[in-house]
C-alpha cells in the first residue's frame, strides 16, 4: 500500500473545482455567496488543534478520500425481476401470499418501493418498511432491512461492492438453479448421516452419481472430474481457470478449528454443542409451508438432543448456526489457534516476529485480534445486507421447493408451467423422488427449522460474508502455512474425538489457511445447504465478498498502527494480498 498522503480538506476543496463550476452556472451574487460558503466549509473542516489530533484527522480524511475515489461497481442481477412480473423468483416471505409461491402484487410493490432497486432504473429506496401498504401475512417481521442503508466509516461503503465480488446468482429458468435445488434435496436426505460415513452411505453414493451428471454443478470434483461422496457439500469453486478455497477438500469434512479444544481465558472447553434430534424435519406439507411463507410463527419448536456432541453431521451444523452469533466460530477458532495444542505462530510479516524488547498487545496482540474480528463482522454484515435487500432479493430454497410442489402436484394448474429447465430436471431427479417418498408424497424441500429460513433474502448469505471477512482477519494476524499438529475427527456418534490419519500420499498435512477455508464453508453450508435455507452459490459468493470487505477494512486500519509493517496473506483465489503502512 502506498505511503499515507497528507491531503488537507482545504486542498481537496480547491482541487475539486466544484466552487468554480458553481460560479460559472450561477448569477454573480449567487456565485459569490456559494464561494464564501465553500470557503467557510473548508475553514470549518480544518482541525483546530495540532499534533496527534491533527495527524489522526488527516489519516481519517485521507482514507475517506481514497475510498470515495474508487470507481462505482456494476450491480448486475440475474434478470429474474424483469422476467417474471409475478415476482416468483424474488424474496417475498412474510408478505401476504396469493398462492403457492406467488406473493400479493400490491404488498410487494410497496415493499419494493422501500428497498429500492439497482436495476433497471436504479430506484432509490425509501427505507420506509413501516409503510401501511406493506401488508404482512402473519406476525413474523422482516429481519433488519434498514441495515442495507447503513453507512461505513472504515473501508469501502456497502454500495461499493458488486461485480466481480458478487456476480449475479443463477436465474430461475437455468440448469444451474435446478442443479443447486437438486443438491438441496440430497442434503436434506443426508442430514443425519455422519460426514465420515459418506463413503459407506448408499444415499451419499446416489447423490454423487446424480450431481456428477449435472453440468451446472459448481462444487468440487476429483482429479478425474468426478463428484464423489467424500466431496459432497464441500467448497472448492472453480471457474475461468481460477480455483478458490485451496485446502478445502483436504482431510476430514469438519475443520480442525471447529473440533480442537480451546480456552476462553481461564475457562477451558471442548467443542461439544447442543444439536437437534435426528429425523425431525419441517414444512413438508402445504398448510404449514403457506403459513410460514405468510409470516405466521410456527407452533412447533426444534427438539433438542440431550447429549452434547461434536459437529459431525448436517443436522448438528444446522443446529449450531441456528443460534450462533455470526462471528462466533471464528472467535473460537482464534482461541483454538492460540491454545497450546495448536499454537499457530504470528504472520511472518508481523513486526513482533523481529522485536527483541517488545511483545504484542493492543496492536498485533490478542486484544487487537478479537476486537478486529468483531468490528469486521459488522462491516461484512452491512455490506451483504445491501446486496440482499437492494440488489438481488433472491428467494430462498424453500420457495424453490414450493415451485417444485406446484409443478409436480398441480400439473396444468401450476402458475409455473412456463418454466423449461426446472420441470425437466425435477421430473427425473432421484433426490426429489426420494424426498417425496420420505415425506408422504410431498415435493416440498424439508427444512431443519420449524420456521424455515430467516425473514431476509437469500443472496448472498450473512454467515458466509462474515466467514470470509473473519478468516481474512485471522490470516492477517497468523501464519496461514502452518501445519496443524495432531488432527482429529469425531466418532460416528459425535460423542468423542479420535486421531485423524491421512491416507498415504495425500500431502503434507492440514494447513491453517485450508482449515480456515473449510471452517467458512462448514458454518455457511451448515446454515445453508444442510439446514435447507441457502443455496451453494449464496455461500461461495458471500465468502469472496467477505474477503473483499476485510481487505478494504485492513488497508484502512493499517494506517493507524505506529509499527511499520508489511503483511502478506493468501487470498481465497491463491493470489497474495499485501497490507502495509511502510
Amino acid at each position: 500500500m502506498p505511503t499515507t498522503r497528507r491531503t488537507t480538506p482545504r486542498a481537496a476543496v480547491r482541487r475539486s473545482g466544484k466552487a468554480k463550476t458553481a460560479a460559472v452556472k450561477a448569477p454573480k451574487a449567487k456565485a459569490s455567496k456559494a464561494k464564501a460558503s465553500k470557503a467557510k466549509a473548508a475553514r470549518a473542516a480544518e482541525p483546530r488543534t495540532d499534533g496527534d489530533v491533527r495527524r489522526a484527522f488527516e489519516l481519517r480524511f485521507d482514507a475517506a478520500l481514497f475510498n470515495a475515489r474508487i470507481p462505482p461497481p456494476k450491480h448486475t442481477t440475474n434478470g429474474d425481476e424483469a422476467r417474471y412480473p409475478d415476482h416468483r423468483a424474488l424474496y417475498a416471505k412474510c408478505l401476504k401470499q396469493r398462492d403457492l409461491g406467488i406473493v400479493d402484487a400490491t404488498a410487494f410493490a410497496a415493499f419494493r418501493r422501500a428497498t429500492g432497486s439497482v436495476s433497471p432504473r436504479r430506484r432509490r429506496g425509501t427505507g420506509d418498511f413501516e409503510d401501511p401498504a406493506i401488508a404482512l401475512g402473519g406476525d413474523m417481521k422482516l429481519n433488519g432491512p434498514q441495515a442495507a442503508f447503513a453507512r461505513m466509516l472504515i473501508g469501502r461503503d456497502s454500495s461499493q461492492y458488486g461485480v466481480p465480488e458478487v456476480p449475479p446468482p443463477p436465474a430461475l429458468d437455468s440448469d444451474a438453479y435446478a442443479t443447486e435445488l437438486v443438491e438441496m434435496y440430497w442434503a436434506s436426505l443426508l442430514r443425519d448421516t455422519p460426514f465420515q460415513r459418506y463413503g459407506d452411505s448408499e444415499l451419499a453414493a446416489a447423490a454423487a452419481v446424480e450431481l456428477d451428471a449435472c453440468a451446472g454443478y459448481a462444487g468440487p470434483r476429483d482429479a478425474e472430474g468426478r463428484v464423489t461422496p467424500a466431496l459432497l457439500f464441500r467448497g472448492g469453486l472453480s471457474a475461468n481457470g481460477t480455483t478458490w478455497f485451496a485446502g478445502e477438500t483436504d482431510g476430514p469434512y469438519m475443520s480442525q478449528f471447529a473440533l480442537q479444544a480451546a480456552s476462553f481465558g481461564a475457562l477451558p472447553f471442548d467443542q461439544k454443542f447442543r444439536a437437534y434430534a435426528s429425523g425431525v424435519d419441517y414444512l413438508t406439507d402445504e398448510e404449514s409451508f403457506l403459513a410460514v411463507q405468510n409470516g405466521h410463527a410456527p407452533a412447533q419448536k426444534n427438539v433438542v438432543d440431550p447429549a452434547l456432541r461434536y459437529l459431525n453431521d448436517g443436522r448438528s451444523l444446522a443446529a449450531y448456526t441456528h443460534v450462533d452469533e455470526l462471528y462466533e466460530a471464528y472467535f473460537i477458532a482464534y482461541l483454538a489457534m492460540v491454545a497450546p495444542g495448536i499454537a499457530v505462530p504470528p504472520n511472518p510479516g508481523s513486526p513482533y516476529r523481529t522485536y527483541a524488547k517488545q511483545q504484542a498487545f493492543g496492536t498485533f496482540g490478542h486484544p487487537d485480534v478479537v476486537a478486529t474480528l468483531a468490528a469486521v463482522a459488522r462491516q461484512a454484515l452491512n455490506a451483504v445486507w445491501y446486496q440482499k435487500w437492494v440488489v438481488h432479493l433472491r428467494h430462498r430454497p424453500e420457495a424453490g421447493g414450493g415451485i417444485v410442489q406446484s409443478l409436480m402436484t398441480r400439473k396444468s394448474r401450476s402458475p409455473f408451467c412456463d418454466l423449461k429447465v426446472l420441470p425437466a430436471r425435477m421430473a427425473r431427479s432421484t433426490a426429489v423422488e426420494r424426498s417425496a417418498s420420505t415425506y408422504g408424497g410431498s415435493y416440498l424441500l424439508s427444512q431443519a427449522f420449524p420456521e424455515g429460513s430467516p425473514t431476509h433474502p437469500a443472496y448472498p448469505t450473512g454467515h458466509g460474508t462474515v466467514a470470509g471477512a473473519c478468516i481474512t482477519v485471522l490470516k492477517f494476524f497468523f501464519d496461514g502455512q502452518y501445519v496443524i499438529p495432531s488432527p482429529v475427527v469425531p466418532t460416528d456418534d459425535g460423542l468423542s474425538l479420535q486421531p485423524y490419519v491421512a491416507p498415504a500420499g495425500t500431502g503434507a498435512g492440514l494447513r491453517v489457511n485450508g482449515e480456515l477455508h473449510k471452517l467458512a464453508h462448514n458454518i455457511s453450508f451448515g446454515h445453508g445447504i444442510h439446514a435447507g435455507i441457502h443455496w451453494r452459490s449464496d455461500t461461495d459468493a458471500s465468502i469472496i465478498l467477505g474477503e473483499a470487505v476485510a481487505l478494504s477494512y485492513l488497508n484502512d486500519l493499517a494506517r493507524t498502527y505506529h509499527e511499520k509493517f508489511k503483511v502478506t496473506l493468501t487470498r481465497l483465489d491463491g493470489s497474495p494480498a499485501v497490507i502495509s503502512n511502510a
